[in-house]
């Protein structure tokens, strides 16, 4: 049941995501990504499960967070250069650093959905 709710929660959230995106000049990335997301959380839901697609679509989002966490103005210049200024007291993203910072969180929060599914059908998790 919480596996249930949890997966609701993700797939709403992650079609929201995608829905305030559209407006992005690189819509056509995150997008995508989210709506993987939000599809696969919601095909959980409904019991169906796909590690394979788990797995790949981790694996993606991963080595993309490590490029946004080393590119310029990414994670590592947020942490090392700017000091870790708030990425929240706005919504709009007026400093270089705040788009990648929250993409990158967002893509381990992606992440961490997608592994907790593929744990749970691959039997580690019951």
């Amino acid at each position: 049941m919480l596996l249930l709710i949890i997966n609701i929660i993700f797939a709403i959230a992650f079609t929201g995501f995608a829905y305030v995106n559209l407006n992005d000049k690189d819509s056509w990335l995150w997008v995508p990504i989210y709506m993987a997301a939000a599809i696969c959380c919601g095909l959980a839901a409904a019991g169906y499960f796909y590690p394979n697609v788990y797995l790949a679509l981790i694996t993606f989002y991963l080595i993309y967070a490590v490029k946004i966490f080393f590119a310029k103005d990414g994670v590592r210049d947020w942490i090392g250069k700017y000091n870790k200024p708030s990425l929240v007291e706005s919504m709009q993203a007026d400093k270089p650093y705040i788009e990648q910072t929250r993409e990158f969180f967002g893509l381990l929060i992606i992440a961490g959905a997608l592994l907790i599914n593929y744990l749970v059908s691959s039997g580690t998790f019951s």
